[in-house]
């Protein structure tokens, strides 16, 4: 064997020359080839110096967008999981940084955040955005780089990774982040840096994850239909640009969606996570209300506010939820979370996780022409058989089907919880921790600035004419124990699931896929806001298969409160029989990075 040393130099010291032929660095087998190795012993040297110098050099001036450590690993971050980037990391194909700037060039490539001043006015009817453009990341941490660098230096000092290591992060812009501005989708708050993190992101921080960017959100959160703020314009779905993405956490999924980032975090309130899940092939959890805190989120209406993982696997939102989920004492409402959040969700992930769970069909959100009349709001045909489908690979997997469940006086109990005002109330108070340097300082002042979209008009009009202490409002306008119209239908929901043994509900995420950009006249089909916002129970979205033309639609279960685990159980059996996740056409794989050549260039001829 014949290696850099072996044809440099021959070490003069014995005791090193006998440790390096032992080590195979150098071989030396004859006297002729010690006597050559001597004669070239100070020209090769000082060759060597000269190599060594110039690939320094070469190293120093290397671009930002390429890896301080030269080339980086052709490692395909398509669909790549939170155990296969660990698996990476751990066996040192790739560092931290390589995968941060990885993650990075993606979004320079397919998703580059607009300059501020390009920001659309908020007199537009709607904020205009390229056809082309899919308008899910507004910004990129500046100081994402250093903190992966930072993350190599301690897994090489410690050998050790936390559960989160080095996983690139894509926050809604509603969730504070103390170095960059949380806006919220909104003119108003354009530029506001929070005085600290989110509990949320406190939690993931504290297990290594990299806040990556922000993503753009509908306008304070308001529509479930659409993602469109004032300060960024309007999202589009990563599956089919001309479609919406749902809303409010829009960005978020169809970032995740067009692997952007690994991690989504999105807020719902009614629909937030679960709609954008569905219409993105991800996996959107709404946890049971007070498992997960909501300090530091902007709120919409915070007796409803929940943050929750949007993810592209039900593996990867289990690892997350169980970072997640847990007391805060600056929530109170997370109480309810002592001694029955798990520690590792992990654990209720199995293959045959469906064998003998029964599961009760909701027809009553699955409504069809049959049922109604011609006039009715009906469930999309392609729907129905999607979901038809699914309820077959659940009985398939193992479950036991009651079709229909049927909850009583189900109609009148939903329409008695309506979402009442409170939204002036809970903004307010927020911006009153941003402390002096808030941009406003109450909702009158938006009102006032006329700093919202057009569309948003509605919404301002229903939160101005409230101005009361929820507490005070005839109902309260407050959490599910202390609103009669949302305890008699939690109450309704458990009586209904205990008579008839249900473990959980299934029903369609949506009964109609997306729409399309700019229509607001077409069904919508949102069914997740009729039941868990109102109950606090926990629900979560799964891919259900695609439409004939590719857009994506989503199956969603219901369980009883802080049973987070059962459908981690079911949602993961069902994923794994039916594998319908796949990766937008538009958003494929890169081609490897430019090899960073210029060192070899230049050594080459100085080793001949």
């Amino acid at each position: 064997m014949t290696t850099l040393f072996s044809i440099i130099e021959s070490p003069s010291h014995p005791r090193l020359e006998a440790l390096y032929q032992r080590l195979g660095i150098i071989q030396i087998k004859r006297p002729s080839q010690r006597q050559a190795l001597q004669a070239h012993k100070h020209r090769m040297s000082w060759r060597l110096i000269i190599i060594i110098l110039l690939m320094g050099l070469c190293t120093a001036c290397e671009p930002v967008n390429r890896a301080a450590t030269g080339t980086t690993p052709d490692i395909d971050v398509i669909e790549l999981s939170i155990g296969q980037a660990h698996q990476a990391l751990r066996s040192g194909r790739i560092s931290c940084e390589q995968l941060t700037r990885r993650y990075l060039r993606r979004i320079e490539t397919y998703d580059p955040p607009t300059k501020a001043d390009a920001a659309p006015s908020p007199s537009a009817s709607r904020s205009p955005t390229p056809p082309d453009r899919l308008n899910a990341i507004i910004a990129v941490n500046p100081n994402a780089l250093a903190r992966a660098r930072q993350l190599d230096r301690q897994s090489a000092e410690t050998g050790r990774m936390r559960r989160l290591h080095c996983i690139p992060v894509i926050l809604k812009d509603n969730v504070d982040t103390a170095d960059m501005p949380t806006e919220a989708g909104s003119l108003a708050l354009k530029g506001s840096v929070p005085p600290d993190d989110a509990f949320l992101v406190q939690r993931l921080r504290a297990e290594d994850a990299i806040i990556l960017a922000k993503s753009n959100m509908g306008e304070w959160a308001f529509s479930p239909y659409q993602t469109i703020s004032s300060t960024h314009g309007e999202t589009r779905n990563a599956y089919a640009l001309d479609r919406v993405p749902a809303g409010s956490s829009g960005g978020t999924a169809s970032a995740i969606a067009a692997n952007l980032g690994l991690i989504g975090m999105g807020t719902d309130t009614g629909n937030s996570i679960r709609g954008p899940a569905s219409h993105l092939a991800l996996v959107g959890l709404r946890p049971t209300l007070g498992a997960t805190s909501r300090d530091g989120i902007v709120p919409l209406l915070a007796n409803r506010d929940v943050g929750g993982p949007l993810m592209r696997t039900v593996t990867d939102t289990a690892i997350v939820y169980s970072v997640l989920a847990g007391y805060d004492p600056a929530d109170p409402l997370t109480q309810a979370a002592i001694g029955r959040v798990k520690p590792d969700y992990r654990r209720y992930l199995k293959r045959n996780g469906l064998q003998g769970v029964r599961l009760g069909v909701l027809r009553a959100l699955v409504v069809t022409e049959t049922d109604m009349g011609m006039d009715a709001d009906t469930a999309d045909p392609e729907v129905v058989v999607r979901f038809e489908q699914a309820i077959e690979d659940l009985r398939q997997a193992g479950a036991v089907i009651l079709d229909p469940f049927r909850i009583p006086d189900l109609e009148r109990l939903t329409e008695a919880t309506g979402f009442c005002s409170r939204f002036r109330y809970d903004l307010n108070r927020y911006l009153q921790t941003l402390g002096p340097e808030a941009p406003i300082r109450s909702l009158d002042e938006v009102v006032a600035s006329n700093q919202f979209l057009p569309q948003s008009t509605g919404a301002m009009q229903w939160a101005m004419a409230v101005d009361t202490d929820p507490h005070a409002q005839q109902p309260p306008c407050v959490d599910v124990q202390g609103d009669p119209r949302r305890k008699a239908l939690l109450e309704a929901v458990l009586a209904a699931m205990d008579e008839q043994q249900i473990d959980a509900l299934i029903y369609p995420s949506w009964s109609h896929p997306p729409r399309g950009i700019g229509d607001s006249e077409s069904p919508h089909g949102n069914n997740s806001p009729v039941l868990a916002p109102h109950t606090g129970q926990p629900a979560i979205t799964v891919p259900m298969g695609f439409t004939d033309s590719g857009l994506p639609l989503g199956l969603q279960l219901l369980a009883r409160p802080f049973d987070e685990h059962k459908l981690f159980q079911y949602a993961y059996a069902y994923e794994q029989a039916t594998q319908h996740r796949r990766p937008p056409p538009g958003f494929g794989r890169l081609e490897p990075e430019a090899l960073s050549t210029q060192a070899a260039e230049v050594a080459e001829p100085l080793l001949r």
